[in-house]
């Protein structure tokens, strides 16, 4: 039996084809999650971290990806109110369970709407 991949393990592999597949386009990640003490937590909070945000960025064509597991990734709540917010100003949002269907979804989007 096949071991499914952590979200960190997918999301790692993403990036690396994204940076190699799409060079002049920088991608970055927003570390969100994680477990933290609870110092660290408030002082994150107060700099601005906001439970939700999608996993990762892509400026230049006004791109968020949230990551999950090929299987048994669920999309919280807060990150349904964040995908609604970007949305609602333009940007476009992917959710994608895995690193293939990440891949797979920028393809597709650049296909119809251009990079």
């Amino acid at each position: 039996m096949e071991k499914i991949k952590t979200e960190h393990e997918e999301q790692r592999e993403f990036v690396s084809w994204f940076r190699q597949t799409f060079p002049p386009v920088r991608i970055f990640a927003i570390p969100n999650g994680g477990a933290r003490t609870p110092s660290t937590a408030g002082r994150l909070k107060a700099e601005g971290v906001s439970k939700g945000v999608p996993d990762l960025c892509i400026p230049a064509w006004k791109m968020w990806v949230e990551m999950k597991r090929q299987k048994g990734g669920v999309v919280s709540p807060e990150q349904k109110v964040w995908r609604q917010y970007l949305e609602s100003i333009g940007d476009f949002v992917i959710v994608a369970k895995g690193n293939e269907d990440a891949q797979r979804q920028i393809l597709a989007r650049i296909k119809t709407h251009g990079g």
